[in-house]
């Protein structure tokens, strides 16, 4: 007979002598069985050979050899040998039970067998409680794979290892069972199919936060550090009242940091408990020690020889008498949280001491007044050696390069990595999530280091393809856009992989058609002419048609049309003043409108053209942070202005008569007076239009981002006699994507309302939208960014600027999804509602689903 051994015997001490005693034994009984063996004082044998019986899938010189015991050695029985072979067996953790048996004595000679049992391989995994997507990670860090052996080491370690893992994402009553079921077939060798109950149960909320200890700061200034840890409060509706360990941890030292914000550096906690109360929530028990108040005396400076201590005093901006303040004071020195941030690390680093060292000391905190030294060593300048790029598989070097802002033998400067970084991100090539600054080989003694700037490619093409119903049918869209194109390589067979690339130009092609309208277009963009300098130059050609609908057969009349042909050139310079985020950009750009039997409401003249060259003039900053997709900082505005010729001016033409026939010919139902009329007034479009717009960008906590925006464009004419041509005109409401009407309108987005609904038929000369967004990504991988949204916003459109009243708004709030997958831009969901009603209504308009495809961000 022979005992069971499990796998406690591989960490439990106790357990594992009591086996070795009790294998022992059972060899002793062997020897007792035969009275010629004589052992009370031991006695020495040689070992005559080594049988192995059991069920084991290893041979039998492995087993003998794992055993330490040849043929040939000399042994006492009883004595050490035997209990080390044991051991040495069990310390293979290959098996479930070892017994070693004596089978036979001839003289001096003994015969042994070793009996014994594989662990079992693991066959099949069933795991029950968790979702689909989840097992395999289960399976990879427990090492759950097949054939694994199961032991109960194994068991007891996937089972600590599951309920701890579930404590720390709030789930504290998780339970987990485990079960193995032996395998019997035709194979020999032990297998076992196991099941993995995992019962996590509820996230435990918490019921209350209670503080002991605390005189200086209330319960609820401290509650309100703990950024991650709240209270049950059925109106909060960002942050939940779960427990999760890891987040409760970090808010205890953000207690500490309050404290320490506020003048008491000694605070600390004394004891947190947890408490579970009936109801199945736990209250949390935190006792601290405030310690006394201490406020800054003197302040001195130590080793700096490039800035005087006049100039280091202005940019800490800590007093002595000010409450002593430590974190504001790291913040002050060195604000590892902002790259960007206004410190005197960063002060040096902008200057090229990357080897500077600022340490603050406390030399005195006698009468809890502390002076500080705040000693700087300043080192060598440092300067580029080699200056490198990594990862650009597809973008050219040079394309890289040249937005780079460190060269070699350039002195290094923190804020120029830190605006390389942004622009690299800006570009749209990298994955602005993954771009690192490598700083390498840094020679204090020279005064040089090294840089590779790490990128990683994204996907710079999209493919838009799209269906949809507007304008009373079926509307088709193919579009191609090429982001990182390459012009000059076009003619080169070997650069399609699938198109020409690298280069950084944008070429974008689009097709969109319905029954009632076609529409195509081609446009480019070089963003370096001439390869020197930032100098943009951009392109397009368009030509849509666009036929009346017939009310009597509802289909389009295609001898009724509204064509439109377009071309525009533009050019776009980086300024250096104010400051280099100022982009100055011009165009010029002429449409021609022809008419053909196309009589609407808007066009009094159902036949004739009207042409439109224009110039364009417009001011824009943009300096929000590194990913496009989704800014985390900074602010973007535009302001453009949009103008034509004066015409009326010198082509002689009397627009005060003009208007008067005009008018009389609307008294007379004239149509035909009043078409002739309306082409002389359209012949050569007349205006002016002004538009800006503001985006800021704030950071509330980590990638919680809030997005002020505000949005105002003006129509005008110079000559009130001519008025204010039917083209260039604002629609808004709905989700403002481009309608089926091309006639040069800008489609204004005002979630909660349907399409173009907020202004007049003909379209408004005056608007204005202000909003407000709240923006959390859900993931920002590369593949696919996605962040959810909550917005508030109003706008309003007028036809003239004596009704214009920026404050009479339509109001709306929603929600929001966006997805941004390289391939296929920017996708969405809105779902707003509408507080107001639509224009000649007086019920709220409500609820409103809004799809977003291709909206820029």
């Amino acid at each position: 007979m022979g005992k069971q051994v499990n796998n406690l015997a591989n960490f439990l001490p106790f357990t594992t002598y009591l086996k070795y005693g009790i294998a022992l034994l059972f060899f002793a009984s062997s020897f007792i069985t035969n009275a010629q063996t004589p052992y009370s004082n031991g006695k020495k044998y040689t070992l005559g050979g080594i049988t192995v019986s059991g069920n084991t899938q290893y041979s039998n010189q492995t087993i003998i050899s794992a055993s330490r015991l040849p043929k040939g050695k000399e042994i006492v029985i009883p004595g050490e040998e035997i209990s080390k072979a044991i051991k040495k067996l069990w310390e293979t953790k290959l098996f479930s039970n070892v017994e070693i048996y004596r089978t036979k004595i001839e003289g001096d000679v003994i015969y042994l067998e070793i009996k014994l049992f594989d662990l079992p391989q693991l066959n099949e995994l069933k795991i029950n409680g968790v979702k689909k997507g989840k097992k395999q990670g289960i399976i990879d860090e427990n090492k759950l794979k097949k054939g694994t052996k199961i032991t109960e080491n194994l068991r007891a370690t996937t089972k600590n290892h599951l309920v701890k893992k579930y404590k720390k994402q709030g789930f504290l009553n998780t339970k987990v069972h485990i079960n193995t079921i032996e395998v019997k077939d035709s194979i020999e060798t032990a297998r076992v199919n196991m099941v993995l109950n995992i019962d996590k149960g509820e996230k435990v909320k918490i019921k209350d936060i209670v503080f002991e200890g605390n005189t200086v700061l209330s319960d609820k200034k401290l509650r309100k550090s703990m950024k991650s840890t709240k209270k049950i409060n059925r109106i909060r509706l960002l942050k939940r009242s779960k427990f999760i360990d890891s987040a409760y941890q970090a808010d205890l030292s953000k207690v500490i940091d309050t404290y320490k914000e506020n003048g008491y550096r000694d605070a600390r906690i004394l004891s947190d408990s947890i408490t579970y109360n009936d109801d199945k929530t736990i209250s949390l028990n935190i006792e601290v020690n405030e310690g006394e108040l201490y406020k800054f005396g003197d302040i001195t400076f130590i080793g700096n020889a490039v800035y005087s201590n006049e100039y280091l005093k202005r940019l800490l901006r800590i007093n002595k008498g000010d409450t002593y303040n430590g974190v504001l004071l790291q913040e002050r020195i060195q604000d590892n949280s902002k790259p960007d941030a206004q410190d005197i690390a960063n002060q040096y680093q902008n200057s090229g001491y990357l080897f500077s060292t600022i340490n603050p000391v406390e030399v005195s905190a006698e009468n809890n007044v502390i002076d500080m030294e705040i000693r700087i060593t300043e080192g060598k300048p440092a300067y580029f050696n080699k200056v490198s790029v990594s990862g650009n598989d597809k973008t050219n070097d040079h394309v890289v390069y040249r937005t780079i802002r460190t060269r070699p033998g350039q002195l290094y400067r923190k804020a120029d990595v830190v605006r390389t970084i942004r622009e690299l991100g800006q570009l749209g090539f990298f994955d602005a999530q993954e771009l690192t600054p490598d700083i390498k080989n840094p020679n204090p003694n020279e005064g040089t280091v090294d840089i590779d700037y790490v990128v990683k490619e994204t996907g710079s093409s999209q493919i838009e393809l799209q269906g949809g119903y507007g304008g009373g049918g079926f509307i088709g869209t193919l579009g191609l856009s090429f982001n990182n194109f390459s012009i000059k390589d076009i003619f080169k067979k070997d650069a399609y992989k699938p198109i020409p690339m690298g280069d950084g130009q944008k070429l974008a092609l689009r097709l969109q058609a319905s029954r009632f309208y076609q529409t195509y277009s081609f446009s480019f963009s070089e963003p370096w002419l001439g390869g020197k300098k930032p100098v943009q130059f951009s392109t397009s050609i368009s030509h849509t048609k666009q036929f009346l609908y017939d009310f009597i057969t509802r289909r389009a009349d295609k001898s009724r049309s509204f064509n439109i042909t377009g071309i525009t050139f533009g050019l776009a310079k980086r300024l250096s003043v104010p400051d280099d985020y100022f982009t100055l950009s011009q165009a010029i750009s002429f449409q021609h409108y022809d008419l053909k039997n196309y009589n609407t409401g808007l066009f009094t003249f159902g036949n004739g053209s009207s042409r439109n060259l224009s110039y364009t003039v417009g001011l824009s900053r943009n300096s929000t942070n590194i990913d496009p997709v989704y800014p985390t900082g900074g602010s973007s505005f535009g302001a453009t202005a949009k103008f034509s010729a004066p015409y009326s001016l010198f082509n002689g033409v009397d627009y005060a008569q003009l208007k008067e026939d005009r008018e009389q010919a609307v008294l007379d139902q004239d149509s035909d007076a009043l078409g002739e009329i309306d082409q002389e007034r359209y012949k050569w479009l007349e205006f002016y239009k002004v538009n800006f717009k503001g985006d800021w960008y704030t950071q509330l906590a980590k990638n919680l981002v809030l997005k002020p925006s505000f949005e105002f464009g003006f129509l005008g004419a110079y000559n009130n006699d001519r008025g204010i041509i039917p083209f260039e005109r604002f629609f808004l409401g709905g989700d403002g994507l481009g309608s089926y009407s091309l006639d040069g309108r800008e489609s204004i987005a005002l979630r909660g309302y349907p399409n173009q609904s907020l202004s007049s038929q003909d379209g408004g000369t005056i608007y204005n939208k202000f909003s407000l967004e709240l923006r959390y990504p859900i993931t920002l991988a590369a593949s696919a960014k996605i962040y959810a949204l909550g917005f508030v916003e109003g706008g309003a459109s007028y036809d003239n600027f004596r009704d214009y009243n920026p404050f009479n708004l339509k109001r709306s709030a929603g929600l929001g999804v966006r997805i941004f997958m390289p391939a296929f831009g920017l996708l969405g969901i809105d779902f707003g509602h509408g507080f107001d009603p639509l224009p000649g209504q007086n019920v709220k308009n409500g609820w409103e689903t809004h799809f977003i495809i291709g909206q820029q961000f």
